[in-house]
């Protein structure tokens, strides 16, 4: 008896749709036409003979097998990826795809002066990077839809390795004129909770500022707002308060034509660890630390 089994490709298309919860934007992920997207999964159900998608004119609604059947499906693609990096790593290293998720609090201060030298040492490299939260990364990296990520430790990261890229000093950030004039060294205890500005949810950053303060009533008292460190930087240069800035981006420049000014947060952890990680016993580990290599001796 021949049996039928789903393909890769109806697989993608049934997570892509559970992903953006739209046939259009699941096709446009896809790099399809809806009405494909549509009739793989019709396919699919036909295949499986059950109903994975409960299809309305107002929403998209899977079935309680339709998770567990996406659940599944995330992991076969992973695996399959991985086998498909596998056969590559075993050729000339970095010298294929990589997929990358950085965080936004790195991707415009790093890369610019990373990049560059990659580019030119390494240039059959085709590195693909996408700018996402760290919640939203390290998603994308169990899910497969990254190859390994560039943030910032400590945060929740699941089954991963990891190499450390660099330390990053954290720094807080004032209004020139500042009535309190804040001495050449800041601690924990100086900072204002009723100023402080800090990243929205889903940042590691917040995480690191707050822990670096150790001080329980910073997180109920301080305005979590900023969706970038430029609109942080932004806010306190019209006097709305006070931030904490990574000393990478202020040797980005990014204070350059504002009233803002920076110095060092003093505290056993006022640093946040730069580091490439990607999933646990991936086939390509070894690429990914010659990765974290070159991008150290950026």
């Amino acid at each position: 008896m021949t049996t039928y089994l789903p393909t890769l490709k109806q697989l993608q298309y049934l997570v892509a749709l559970h992903e953006h919860g739209h046939f259009g934007r699941a096709a446009d992920a896809c790099f399809v036409s809806q009405s494909t997207l549509s009739a793989g999964l019709r396919d699919l159900e036909t295949l499986l003979d059950v109903v994975l998608v409960e299809r309305t004119k107002r929403a998209v609604r899977f079935t309680p097998l339709g998770n567990a059947v996406v659940a599944k499906a995330h992991r076969l693609l992973r695996e399959a990826e991985e086998l498909s990096d596998m056969v590559q790593s075993a050729g000339q290293p970095l010298s294929g795809e990589v997929r990358m998720s950085v965080i936004p609090t790195i991707a415009p201060f790093l890369l610019p002066r990373m990049l560059p030298r990659l580019r030119r040492e390494r240039p059959q490299l085709k590195l693909y990077l996408r700018e996402e939260t760290s919640q939203a990364a390290i998603e994308s990296l169990h899910h497969g839809r990254s190859d390994c990520v560039l943030l910032a430790l400590p945060y929740p990261t699941g089954e991963v390795e990891k190499e450390t890229i660099e330390l990053d000093a954290l720094y807080v950030a004032f209004p020139k004129d500042d009535p309190r004039d804040p001495p050449a060294e800041i601690s924990a205890d100086l900072i204002d909770e009723n100023r402080l500005l800090l990243l929205e949810d889903g940042h590691c950053l917040k995480e690191h500022a707050l822990a670096a303060c150790n001080r329980p009533e910073l997180r109920a008292s301080a305005t979590m707002i900023g969706t970038s460190l430029h609109t942080l930087v932004q806010m306190v240069d019209n006097g709305l308060g006070l931030t904490m800035l990574p000393e990478m981006a202020l040797d980005a420049g990014i204070l350059n034509g504002t009233q803002v000014v920076a110095r060092p947060l003093i505290s056993e952890s006022a640093n946040r660890e730069i580091a490439l990680v990607w999933r646990k016993n991936s086939p390509r580990g070894e690429e990914f630390r010659l990765l974290a290599e070159e991008l150290r001796a950026g």
